[in-house]
């Protein structure tokens, strides 16, 4: 399911019941959650920008157990509302869950299950998908969660379809997204689908932030093997296929070092990281052309050897699509944001004092010289004894004066 999917089937759409408004939203809290994700929803949905065209929605922030909810920074909040207040809503959002591994409370989950099954819209931003996928919201659906987390997410609830490339996915009723900035992103689309995209693009504006990004996540990954891998004993074929990259191999010849089929290799390599097997190694060749693009001056067709495309213009297609620019262009791109470092003023000219007439007595030598100097290089040359032979005067260099000329910053000295 793409970013801006279809309306829900007519399999998952019901009918909002009576008691709940479209205009009413309920943001689930629960103690542990980061703060700057549960504030995303309270931001975008709590807060009247009717002098800016945005239409107004009735938030309603609900404890999603006893509080008070302790959050970031060791804050603690009360929420005006509990589990009740959820029977109002037409939207519930479940902005973060505190910890991948734990159960949600159960009444939670209960209230969440009743909410879907009375046709509220139901939406997980970043771990609150953990929680629709505890309540079985996400059973035989399509959803997300930050990349980072979505190997377990796949792992603990295999029924449910985890796609870690997409910023969000809208599945009608049930909606998810990845990490902090795509909460803002599936924030915007649901406004943009409640109330079209003038309104959402005035909310965008307010906010100062894209009213709708292109992409998806894949940008972002890494080559972090996911937490939950290390144990399994295919942890040794995906190491194995990362320090290879450099090579041509596909598939297949990876489901042979795990002496597995394709079709065991392909399911279980799913389970264990939440991306088919070719989807993930085409992500992991691509990640290392970015990174040598960045910090090499290899040419494009270089690159794409290096990281095991058969062809330049294979990897010109996978960077694209992943990335959305050409790899000659990202590259552009990124030497041009990257800050260069100052130039170096090299060393300083000290030009030699003046001859000295011979009519001056030799006892007077020493102090004629230096004032010869000072004549040409200014009065500092008088407060030191003068650099060492073949050395810059370190006085002169601090000062920035080249030949009794004062030097622009970053401007090198005449040779």
């Amino acid at each position: 399911m793409s970013q801006d999917s279809a309306a829900a089937s007519p399999e998952t759409a019901r009918k909002l019941a009576g008691r709940r408004r479209r205009e009413v939203v309920a943001v689930l809290l629960f103690s542990g959650g980061p703060i700057f994700e549960s504030s995303i929803p309270l931001s975008v949905f709590g807060i009247d920008r009717q002098d800016a065209g945005v239409p107004r929605y009735r938030l309603l922030v609900c404890a999603g157990e006893e509080g008070p909810l302790r959050t970031t920074g060791g804050l603690e909040l009360t929420a005006p509302y509990g589990l009740e207040a959820i029977s109002r809503a037409g939207t519930v959002v479940v902005p973060a869950w505190r910890s991948i591994t734990s159960p949600p409370p159960a009444a939670a989950l209960d209230a969440l299950r009743r909410a879907h099954e009375e046709g509220a819209r139901i939406v997980g931003l970043c771990t609150g998908a953990f929680v629709l996928a505890a309540a079985g919201l996400l059973d035989g659906r399509p959803a997300t969660t930050h990349w980072m987390y979505a190997p377990t997410l796949a792992k603990r609830y295999p029924s449910v379809h985890v796609d870690p490339r997409e910023l969000f996915v809208d599945d009608g009723d049930v909606l998810t997204s990845a990490g902090t900035a795509a909460g803002i992103d599936l924030c915007l689309h649901i406004v943009r689908t409640d109330h079209g995209s003038e309104a959402a693009g005035a909310l965008a504006r307010r906010l100062v932030v894209p009213p709708r990004r292109s992409g998806g996540q894949e940008r972002y990954l890494d080559r972090s093997l996911p937490e939950e891998i290390g144990s399994d004993p295919l942890a040794e074929v995906v190491a194995w296929a990362l320090e290879h990259l450099h090579e041509q191999f596909d598939v297949e010849t990876l489901a042979a070092r795990a002496y597995m089929s394709r079709r065991t290799f392909d399911r279980r390599f799913r389970s264990l990281t939440g991306s088919a097997p070719l989807q993930w190694l085409i992500t992991q060749r691509v990640l290392q052309a970015q990174r040598l693009l960045e910090t090499s001056d290899y040419s494009v067709d270089e690159v794409a050897g290096r990281c095991g495309f058969r062809s330049p213009v294979a990897l010109r297609g996978h960077f694209r699509r992943q990335l959305g620019s050409s790899p000659a262009s990202y590259r552009a791109a990124y030497r041009a944001r990257r800050p260069q470092p100052e130039p170096s003023p090299g060393p300083v000219a000290v030009p030699m004092p003046a001859p000295v007439p011979e009519t001056v007595p030799s006892q007077a030598l020493p102090q004629a010289r230096r004032t010869a100097a000072a004549s040409v290089v200014g009065p500092s040359a008088t407060s030191h004894t003068g650099p060492e032979p073949g050395k810059p005067s370190s006085d002169l260099y601090a000062s920035g004066y080249t030949g009794g000329r004062p030097s622009l910053p970053g401007q090198r000295s005449a040779p």
